[in-house]
């Protein structure tokens, strides 16, 4: 499975910040629990990722549409 393929996972998503001053992204799928600590500046990098990708794909044509 690729980024690019579907899937019919469930997960839980949560985003806050630590005690320690760090950003926590923590997914929870299927009895598994990831959580990721990064810092105020990595986690800023990666939602402005996050809005590139958004874009990209408000840009792409979906079947039949």
């Amino acid at each position: 499975m690729g980024i690019d393929s579907e899937s019919d996972i469930e997960a839980n998503l949560q985003i806050g910040p630590t005690d320690k001053g760090m950003v926590r992204i923590y997914v929870e799928a299927g009895g598994t629990e990831i959580p990721m600590d990064f810092t105020p500046d990595d986690a800023e990098e990666i939602a402005e990722e996050i809005v590139a990708a958004a874009n990209r794909a408000r840009g792409m044509k979906t079947g039949g549409r």
